[in-house]
């Protein structure tokens, strides 16, 4: 249902377009890693995965389960809660590699949170935490790469900021662009594991931010 709404009313808020590489495949069972710069770009990503007839299950935040009516939908499109620090952070990989084997995507953030940033400008993807390493090791599944840019133009900054700019969207229209690469097979070690998933997805980023004028030079 979260897809389908995403699908239906990012568009009215910019103007979405999506690439894929030639390789590129999200096949069942795949895990798809984004990165993360927005508390828009979840649905940025939602909407242009459904455009390519993908729903996936999404490992997120535990605090929005506590939101009214949103907690209901997460759950009821099967999405996993992440505890940090929380002695049931442990399930979310075991949720996880549940919804990997019954043929589900599962589309994960490496870099575990949000930048401190006050710009509505672009930049590279922070450091991943080893999460997606663990669990491509342990469901031996692909990482499909996801780069997106521009949800920093619909929301960033402050508070005040961010409402002010998802009221003056629909206006505005930025544009927003996903990319995808090819899918990789991640090495056995952890850190090195990490920084392969990392590459793709800086990777795939930089053709996003190409694709909507941002300078695609930004260190990697």
């Amino acid at each position: 249902m979260l897809s389908r709404i995403a699908g239906a009313v990012v568009p009215l808020f910019g103007q979405l377009t999506v690439t894929t590489d030639a390789d590129a495949e999200l096949r069942p069972g795949s895990i798809i890693a984004a990165n993360h710069t927005s508390l828009s770009d979840p649905a940025v990503v939602l909407a242009a995965l459904h455009r390519l007839g993908v729903e996936p299950v999404v490992l997120a935040a535990a605090g929005l389960w506590r939101i009214p009516l949103l907690g209901a939908a997460l759950t009821r499109d099967g999405y996993v809660p992440v505890y940090r620090g929380d002695p049931r952070a442990a399930r979310a990989l075991e949720d996880a590699m549940d919804a990997l084997a019954a043929g589900r995507l599962v589309l994960l953030y490496g870099e575990g949170g949000l930048p401190h940033r006050k710009d509505a400008g672009e930049a590279a993807p922070r450091p991943f935490r080893s999460g997606i390493a663990r669990l491509a090791r342990a469901a031996g599944a692909p990482v499909v790469p996801l780069g997106q840019a521009g949800a920093r133009r619909l929301v960033s900054g402050s508070r005040t900021k961010q409402l002010a700019g998802l009221v003056t969207a629909p206006l505005r229209r930025p544009d927003l662009h996903v990319h995808i690469g090819a899918p990789v097979r991640l090495p056995g070690e952890r850190a090195v594991a990490t920084a392969c998933a990392h590459r793709a997805v800086a990777a795939a980023w930089r053709t996003a931010a190409a694709h909507i004028g941002e300078p695609a030079t930004f260190a990697a």
